[in-house]
């Protein structure tokens, strides 16, 4: 064992102690977060626009600052990516996270002097709280991958501007860098495919212990890794035994991953955003992930199911409740006051709190009233296919509303690697999942509104196909899992099998 792997576990046993400190008195910290925001933003414009200097609670604060998206708060980014200071937060942002927006095209989140260690220091929090539990840290003596994208960085009046994975690819620990692969040269490729062929002629001959990315996209990487060698990627990295992603529930993958590699891995699931990392999984025996309550970010919730509402319920952590589907509002020392970023959680447990993704706001099914999320139909598909042959790669799901005969239905397309014997007893299966789950779902089935979903086959690789037709093959890009329109199910339709 190196001296990295030794000195990491007193260190992990110091700093977990101190956030599970502090998680136990969530509350208390959440409310110190938020005064301290307030009063360090009092003299930007945002501040002065929102009379921050008369906010001593957070009822101030619900009825001075309203719940923004992107769009409404682009006058202010404007002014930041022209190189105002002052405007959303003290001084300049050090950078600019580029993201690609469904309805506001490119968009410009900023990363400041306060916020960027934040992402930094979170990342290594969920290896150490990782290490602490299972006194597993042997991987650091090894080969780490992080698939991401380019750090090649622009600049505008001063400010430098790159996707977050890339600017977050400067931040690497020193004490890292001779662990890290890919290498600079090969990190800044831009087409993916190439990326991931040069990543494949770096790694197969390294000892490779720790790999991270976007599931679907290292699920390419392993493809690759396999038709080059014939050999699992366990068998290719015998001491390969952890695996870190984001961005999309892992469970749809696992049983994927496990044929690839060859055998099972511990994983770490993270939830880092460009505007804020927001939780790790700090357990593996507790379900969902420890959200970071003293990270530089003060949370609301919104009840999902009242968030299109004129008048919906805005609370702080104090008032959440475990099992009830929230859309998250972050106010962040980047600058985002009570900003939507789009996503849905639930929580697990309240002390600790303990947080799962269940979705997108934006991405539902509710052409026929009955609002399926994510988290639904990704439980469905696993339901269905653990502890069984059926292997999916990849799935999302559309309504089809006017079909050529029968009554509507919600259309899956679904790439197998392994499918199932009988695809329409499959299919039933599934369906049944998703009524078990869905109440509303459930009522229109059996009032024959719907009719039970259909499958259609995608093409081995159809995914990427079409995911490089609309030019998002690779870096942090994936599909939706659910569309309230047919826009990426019609265009799909040319990957599907006849």
């Amino acid at each position: 064992m190196n001296i990295k792997s030794i000195l990491a576990k007193p260190f992990a046993k110091f700093v977990v102690s101190k956030i599970y400190k502090k998680s136990t008195n969530a509350v208390e910290v959440q409310h110190k977060v938020f005064k301290k925001l307030i009063s360090q933003a009092q003299n930007t414009a945002f501040g002065k626009d929102h009379n921050f200097s008369k906010i001593n609670n957070y009822n101030d604060f619900k009825s001075q600052v309203p719940i923004r998206d992107y769009e409404t708060l682009k006058p202010y980014v404007e002014k930041v990516v022209a190189g105002e200071s002052d405007i959303l937060w003290k001084g300049k942002p050090l950078y600019l996270a580029k993201t690609s927006g469904t309805t506001s095209g490119v968009k410009y989140i900023p990363l400041t002097r306060e916020s960027m260690p934040t992402h930094i220091e979170a990342a290594r929090n969920a290896l150490l709280a990782y290490i602490d539990e299972t006194q597993k840290s042997e991987f650091l003596g090894g080969k780490m991958i992080f698939l991401q994208g380019s750090p090649e960085l622009s600049e505008k009046n001063g400010i430098k501007i790159g996707r977050l994975s890339g600017i977050s690819a400067h931040f690497v620990p020193q004490y890292l860098l001779k662990n890290r692969l890919p290498s600079w040269e090969t990190n800044c490729i831009e087409d993916w495919e190439t990326k991931i062929e040069a990543i494949v002629d770096e790694t197969v001959n390294e000892d490779m212990t720790l790999i991270s990315g976007i599931p679907s996209w290292v699920q390419m990487y392993f493809e690759r890794l396999v038709e080059r060698t014939g050999k699992k990627v366990g068998d290719i990295f015998p001491n390969f035994n952890l695996f870190v992603y984001g961005g999309v529930n892992f469970e749809p993958y696992r049983n994927k991953f496990e044929d690839l590699i060859g055998r099972k891995v511990d994983s770490i699931e993270m939830y880092p955003a460009s505007e804020g990392f927001i939780a790790y999984q700090d357990s593996q025996t507790e379900k969902g992930m420890l959200l970071l309550i003293d990270n530089g970010m003060f949370y609301e919730f919104i009840p999902a199911d009242e968030f299109y509402n004129e008048n919906p319920t805005r609370i702080s952590l104090a008032d959440v409740k475990t099992g009830v589907n929230y859309v998250i509002i972050l106010t962040t020392n980047a600058g985002l006051w009570a900003y939507n970023i789009g996503d849905t959680v639930e929580f697990l447990s309240l002390n600790p709190p303990r947080i799962i993704v269940t979705g997108r706001i934006k991405h539902f099914i509710s052409a026929f009233g009955e609002h399926v999320i994510g988290k639904e139909v990704e439980s469905a598909i696993n339901e269905n296919t653990i502890d069984t042959n059926i292997r999916v790669s990849e799935f999302t799901v559309a309504p089809q509303i006017t079909p050529k005969e029968g009554l509507p239905y919600h259309e899956w397309f679904v790439e197998f690697e392994n499918k199932p014997d009988d695809l329409k007893d499959f299919a039933l299966k599934v369906d049944e999942s998703l009524q078990q789950q869905n109440s509303y779902y459930f009522d229109l089935i059996t009032g024959k509104i719907l009719q039970p979903l259909k499958i259609r086959v995608v093409e081995k690789g159809g995914f990427n196909k079409y995911m490089k037709s609309v030019g998002k093959l690779g870096g942090q890009n994936k599909v939706p899992r659910l569309s309230n329109d047919r826009k990426i199910a019609d265009d799909l339709l040319k990957f599907t099998e006849s």
